[in-house]
């Protein structure tokens, strides 16, 4: 069959395509000229802070940084199309509902707090004193503060996260369900158990240091972009750059900088990848453990012939616990075990090793094509283990590096947002504010989602995001929203999560990172951010509000709080007109603020201190401590591999998109247009199904849990990836990736690892044969 939605594939990440790319999103803001201003305004010193990815800035700031991503993200946010309530008089919930992502946020801002009235099934104005006013009235009626559930997204700053954890704690739960139990919770668990501090080691300038850099299960090109300009300039002097990807992306393999100017005259392009390694899905911890086996392969190989050690001595005996416990754990797993589950060859393991090895500075970064597995923190402790063994820790040039999604994700957690508390943090509350802070967990996402489904649940406040198309089990989740006697969400767009209303439910309209936010006395304020790196740094708006009903984040938390908890404690609109007030309880509550206000004003802001950079372990060994498991008993990929029918399944962004935010329907670097429901399959396994591309299947998900799990109409795209593994884009698969599966330790959803089989034409599950996969 013609498969018309198929189309050619860039040569190149970046380029004249990207160019072309932020040109059509300019124009379909509504007005380009001043979308291009604004971001010239982007990521720059007085400026604001781009509102897409984490990835670090220029400390010197000077450079004009901002990619493709960023120019789309601004573009969403900045657009002319407006969703007033004349919009949503036209318009009920119901028929909202049957819009995609795309089309429901094409309708660009919110501009007035809404109401959801179920007589006519549509929301309607609302004041913002009866708002406030109603929503502390329910929560206050609660038979517990534990009954409520607050979410945070990423992109909320620190300013807004610390006033939320704040407000809810006075409250009295630790309910904070936020974006990062679904992304990096197991980079956060797994570095905190091996290096004591659960981020990233490395600046941004340690990328101009690397010798080698190890890229695993992350995609730049789509993601954060701006980390492919480093890459670049790492690949120009000379340094290798190896990848681990199930799927080969073309950010990965070539990147044509646009703001690189002979380059972009000349049609060139860099090679990004020195080394490209395509493991089967859930094989990295496999792969790196070959890896350390042919490290101690050489040290063994070394010794014998008198040559100089392989290994870091001195690292390992003065910085590390359990070293011998490791080298045992790897002896005891073989080459054959390693070779089955990475679904690579020692070969090619031993190959990467080298690379390792003949390299004085590593990198080592990942994403979460390592983070939403299974067994996800066992695998970064094996990075960490890997990376100890040569001393990659805590000296220029090298380190362990999680590369955050949303722009504030990492920010959040550092000032609050966490259902763990420490006993030092909730301490430091008591001692600032003087209240009895409540001390037990509370939930996670998927915690807070079977509290809304077994009644337990009673209210839910989103402070951002789009929390039921990023969450799992699609249905269910859409179920647990439902049967809540609140629902609040505090947002710039309508989304699919403001369709799904509980008895009560609101919209509240806030400002946007792009958009000048000014107190009572006229005065523009600034909120803060913390980047992957560890960077702290301001951001200030400079577009007009989309509407002069808007308020900033701040203020509707504070208002909802006054509303809620009173003001007898804490004077919530003070905190709100000057957010200079909160980063004064900040500093006084969270490690490494000294100085915040001050420091916050220099042009790049600031850089938290952290301790493993400076080879300083604050673990109960007090040592950087070695992980001694075994292997995983066995991943989705093995599992699949034994049955006819089914394949492991990965979700994943479209180059169009960032998170659950759809800004177009193309993705040309894997070369599908117009569509976004499609199946990234490997051609020999198209060719035992019997189907050829652009073939229409049901996919089906495959959980044992007695839940119908069902993704209708779906088209295949023949694709390079292994075989036996699949791909295709959230949130339109969330709907067959199961509650009921999450990684070890990290709680989070395994959206990396769904097992899955086909249906086409209402038949039964196609039988294939994967011999050639086994």
């Amino acid at each position: 069959m013609k498969s018309d939605f198929i189309g050619k594939k860039s040569s190149t990440a970046g380029g004249w395509g990207a160019l072309k790319s932020c040109g059509k999103q300019l124009l379909q803001s509504g007005n380009a000229i001043a979308g291009a201003r604004t971001m010239l305004k982007a990521n720059q010193p007085h400026g604001f802070d781009c509102p897409g990815c984490a990835w670090g800035d220029p400390e010197h700031g000077s450079s004009f940084e901002f990619c493709e991503n960023g120019v789309k993200a601004v573009s969403w946010e900045a657009t002319e199309k407006r969703a007033t309530p004349d919009f949503f008089a036209k318009h009920t919930v119901s028929d909202l509902a049957t819009l995609s992502d795309y089309e429901l946020e094409l309708n660009g801002r919110l501009t007035h707090p809404m109401r959801y009235d179920h007589a006519s099934d549509k929301y309607l104005p609302v004041t913002w004193e009866d708002a406030f006013a109603e929503i502390g009235d329910i929560l206050k009626g609660l038979s517990s503060p534990n009954q409520a559930e607050f979410y945070t997204s990423g992109r909320a700053s620190n300013e807004a996260a610390y006033l939320y954890q704040l407000f809810v704690r006075m409250y009295g739960t630790n309910n904070f369900p936020d974006c990062s139990n679904m992304c990096h919770e197991a980079s956060g668990v797994g570095l905190k158990q091996a290096i004591g501090i659960g981020k990233g080691t490395v600046l941004l300038e340690d990328f101009e240091k690397a010798d080698a850099i190890f890229v695993l299960g992350q995609n730049p090109g789509t993601n954060h972009p701006r980390m492919l300009g480093d890459l670049r300039r790492a690949a120009i002097r000379g340094a290798n750059i190896v990848v681990f990807n199930p799927v080969r992306e073309r950010g990965l393999e070539r990147f044509s900088d646009p703001q690189a100017k002979l380059e972009m005259l000349h049609g060139g392009a860099t090679d990004i990848a020195s080394h490209y390694f395509q493991p089967l899905l859930g094989g990295d911890m496999a792969a790196v453990r070959g890896m350390s086996k042919a490290v101690f392969a050489a040290e063994d190989a070394a010794i014998a012939a008198g040559r100089p050690s392989v290994l870091d001595h001195a690292f390992l005996r003065d910085h590390c616990q359990g070293f011998d416990d490791y080298r045992a754990a790897v002896d005891a797993t073989s080459w054959s075990d390693i070779e089955n589950q990475s679904g690579l060859t020692r070969a090619q393991i031993e190959q990467a090793a080298d690379v390792y090895m003949s390299a004085e500075k590593v990198i080592c970064t990942w994403a979460m094509g390592i983070t939403q597995h299974l067994h996800s923190v066992a695998t970064i402790r094996e990075i960490s283990n890997f990376m100890f063994l040569r001393g990659n820790i805590g000296k220029p040039g090298a380190g362990l590096c999680p590369v955050r999604g949303h722009s504030n994700v990492q920010g959040d957690r550092t000032v609050g947002i966490n259902e763990k508390p420490s006993d030092a943090f909730l301490d430091a509350l008591e001692r600032e504010f003087g209240f009895n802070v409540p001390r037990a967990h509370g939930h996670n996402v998927l915690a807070a989602i079977g509290a809304m489904l077994d009644g337990s649940a009673k209210a839910f406040v989103g402070l951002g995001g789009n929390f039921a198309r990023a969450t799992p089990d699609s249905a269910l989740v859409a179920k647990a929203l439902r049967n809540l006697d609140l629902t609040v969400h505090i947002a710039t767009k309508p989304n699919h999560s403001h369709l799904m209303p509980g008895k009560v439910a609101f919209i509240l309209p806030c400002l946007g990172r792009t958009e000048i936010d000014l107190n009572s006395h006229g005065q523009p304020q600034v909120v803060s951010v913390e980047d992957s790196m560890s960077m702290v740094h301001g951001s200030a708006g400079i577009n007009r509000p989309a509407s002069p009903h808007l308020l900033s984040e701040v203020a509707i938390i504070a208002g909802i709080a006054e509303a809620t908890v009173g003001s007898q404690t804490l004077s919530w609109a003070a905190l709100a007109d000057d957010y200079a007030r909160i980063r004064d309880h900040i500093e006084a509550t969270v490690p490494g603020f000294v100085e915040y206000n001050t420091r916050l004003r220099q042009p790049r802001g600031f850089h938290l201190r952290n301790s493993a950079a400076h080879r300083e372990w604050d673990t109960p060994t007090g040592k950087a401590n070695f992980f001694v498991g075994g292997l995983p008993t066995s991943t989705v990929h093995q599992q699949a591999r034994t049955a006819q029918t089914r394949f492991a399944l990965q979700t994943f962004r479209s180059h169009d998109q960032y998170n659950t935010t759809v800004y177009g329907l193309d993705d040309r670097y894997r070369g599908v247009y117009g569509e976004r429901n499609v199946i990234f399959i490997h051609p020999d396994d198209l060719a035992s199904l019997g189907a050829v591309s652009g073939d229409r299947v049901n996919v089906v998900g495959e959980y044992d849990d007695g839940i119908t799990r069902v993704a209708t109409d779906f088209r295949f795209v023949s694709y390079d990836i292994p075989r036996g593994s699949v791909a295709g884009y959230y949130p339109e698969l969330n709907v067959l990736v199961p509650l009921g599966s999450a990684g070890d330790q990290s709680d989070t959803p395994t959206s990396k690892s769904v097992m899955v089989s086909f249906q086409k034409d209402g038949q039964a599950n196609i039988p294939a044969n994967k011999d050639a996969a086994a």
